[in-house]
């Protein structure tokens, strides 16, 4: 029966402080992350924001393609008006 009352002394007096010690660490440890996490959280927030205008990009390509085409278009048509006046000069 004595053992059993050292077994629980030792147990109390070494044991446990222990155990409270190292869940003190791992409870530091959980809460350190919050702040990581809100901080990744406003990170993303601010890229998908980002991310938003990417739609008009569709607008914008459409429109550099109907540009070229007019450029195109104007070049043609003054090899054309070159080609004439070159004719009608000679």
């Amino acid at each position: 029966m004595t053992l059993y009352w050292i077994g629980d002394v030792v147990l109390l007096l070494v044991v446990l402080p222990i155990v409270v010690y190292l869940l003190h660490g791992v409870l530091a440890a959980a809460r350190s992350i919050v702040p990581s996490v809100d901080a990744i959280a406003a990170a993303a927030r601010a890229g998908s924001k980002d991310l938003d205008a990417t739609a008009l990009l569709l607008t914008t390509q459409d429109q550099a393609v109907r540009t070229v085409a007019g450029v195109a278009n104007y070049g043609g048509s003054l090899d054309v008006i070159l080609d004439d006046a070159e004719e009608a000069g000679s």
